[in-house]
């Protein structure tokens, strides 16, 4: 039975599910508070430079494939991927730095190069990864966090024990020399929390950055973007942007309409991909599945410092993509997770698109993207940012040997005010729910409303969780749920 679905929101796993249900007959609507479509992954153009205002790394190309290949397509079909050589160095002093290769024989060899005896340890600590890899990428992220049942099978029986330690503790015993150890910690950040926070069989993470590689979209994520957008057209979704939600109507428990800039629209479904805490907001109280206490309980992942560069010159001594950790790692970490405050000396990371994209600059210029992570919730005043942007632009100069701060010509800055007026983010988090322990598959908010029938949410704070590939997944098992219940009905 062929249904109309209200869908809020055009992030990538509500554009997913989009496509999916329109692919399934639905008549579909996506409904856009902002001007622009792409959620967390807009893109921002402003005085010849171009700027992807969110995600900007291109990991797991297995998963954007089978994304397009359920409608018949290949990634092909819509933008160019460019593999990045090197994927992206990491800089511990002046002019110090490792450099990642696009090809794991030439990181083993690095490797190696850095502590004797460890090119081996890592050709099989990459090995191990790839087994998990392929139980959770190809199976496990593929269930809809319904049932603890879901992460019972042989693999995972073999693998019990991966669950009960963690990502750190395990790269320790196999690693001495602090800069690999942060290096292969660096990966699970993505899943928003702690490596000793974080199960070691995330490790799959690792396979992901050595084995598969970065790669980059040829003028930047929103190609992705723009390719998903296009698909769903092409199946007949409709996108409304400007379109804030006021509100969700539920009538004898059963999600009946939404009130979008004052007017109220009747839909048979309603998806949400917005901010899961937000959405709830827009019920009853009564209607609302998660309290307060239990959000505040969560741990959730960082919230982040952004600014977005544009320089008159050729920045030099620099890499695609660059994380600078010249300071103390497990500090930064304590400075997030721990006891939530501005770190003193934050890492960082910077981007520089127009390394790879000459359409991302004017000629003769850079664009960059430097990102501090920070705890969720934090306090966020102009003053703090323009302090650390001091902080980071002074050590980025001194750690690649040139002057820049003079050569700027546009800034704008993104903090967590920003990711709570723009994107309704609870406590202004980046990324969303972190993927602990507790906070794995079944133990996520659900797709499915407890209380409300026929309202169904997808995205990073549910299953199974945060990241791009992932909310690419989240989107399809959100839309086989509803394509479920009417089969049922």
């Amino acid at each position: 039975m062929k249904k109309s679905i209200s869908i809020i929101g055009s992030g990538f796993s509500a554009m997913a599910a989009a496509c999916y249900l329109a692919k399934s007959g639905h008549k579909v609507v996506v409904y856009e508070k902002n001007d622009s479509i792409g959620g967390r992954a807009r893109q921002l153009k402003v005085d010849g430079f171009t700027f992807d205002m969110g995600p900007s790394w291109y990991w797991m190309p297995d998963v954007f494939e089978r994304f397009f290949a359920d409608f018949g397509k290949k990634t092909t079909d819509y933008y160019e991927l460019i593999k990045l050589a090197p994927a992206y160095r990491v800089y511990y002093g002046i002019n110090d730095f490792i450099a990642i290769g696009d090809n794991l024989p030439q990181i083993i060899t690095d490797f190696e190069s850095i502590e004797k005896g460890s090119g081996q340890v890592l050709k099989e600590f990459i090995y191990e990864a790839k087994t998990n890899y392929d139980i959770a990428i190809k199976n496990l992220v593929y269930r809809p966090g319904v049932s603890p049942l879901e992460l019972v099978t042989f693999e995972t029986a073999n693998k019990i024990g991966q669950f009960f330690s963690n990502v750190s503790k395990d790269i320790r015993k196999k690693f001495k020399n602090e800069r690999l150890i942060h290096i292969l910690e660096f990966p699970v950040l993505f899943l928003g929390a702690k490596p000793s926070n974080t199960p070691s069989f995330y490790n799959f993470m690792n396979y992901a950055d050595f084995g598969m590689g970065t790669w980059h979209p040829k003028t930047g994520m929103f190609d992705v973007v723009l390719a998903i957008q296009s698909l769903a057209k092409e199946l007949g979704v409709i996108f409304v942007t400007n379109a804030n939600i006021e509100k969700i109507n539920v009538e004898n428990k059963v999600a009946s309409s939404i009130l979008v800039n004052g007017k109220t629209i009747t839909s048979d479904i309603i998806l949400s991909g917005a901010d899961y805490h937000h959405t709830e907001k827009l019920l009853d109280k009564e209607y609302r599945a998660y309290s307060e206490a239990y959000w505040h309980s969560r741990v959730f992942a960082p919230s982040s410092l952004l600014f977005y560069v544009g320089f008159n010159k050729k920045i030099k001594n620099i890499s695609h993509h660059a994380l600078f950790f010249d300071v103390d790692f497990e500090q930064h970490a304590k400075d997030i997770y721990d006891e939530p405050k501005w770190p003193k000396e934050p890492l960082f990371y910077a981007n520089f698109p127009s390394l790879t994209d000459n359409t991302a600059a004017p000629d003769g210029m850079e664009s960059g993207f430097f990102l501090i992570p920070l705890a969720p919730g934090i306090e966020d005043t102009e003053a703090l940012r323009n302090e650390y942007f001091d902080k980071i632009i002074e050590r980025f100069e001194i750690l690649t040997q040139q002057s820049v701060k003079n050569n700027i010509v546009f800034k704008q800055s993104f903090c967590k005010n920003d990711f709570v007026s723009e994107y309704n983010s609870y406590k202004g988090n980046a990324y969303g729910m972190a993927n602990t322990l507790l906070q794995t598959a079944f133990l996520r908010p659900k797709l499915k409303s407890k209380k409300v029938k026929n309202l169904y949410f997808t995205g990073q704070l549910t299953v199974p969780g945060p990241g791009v590939p992932p909310a690419l997944i989240s989107g399809k098992l959100v839309s086989e749920l509803i394509d479920k219940q009417f089969l049922n009905q």
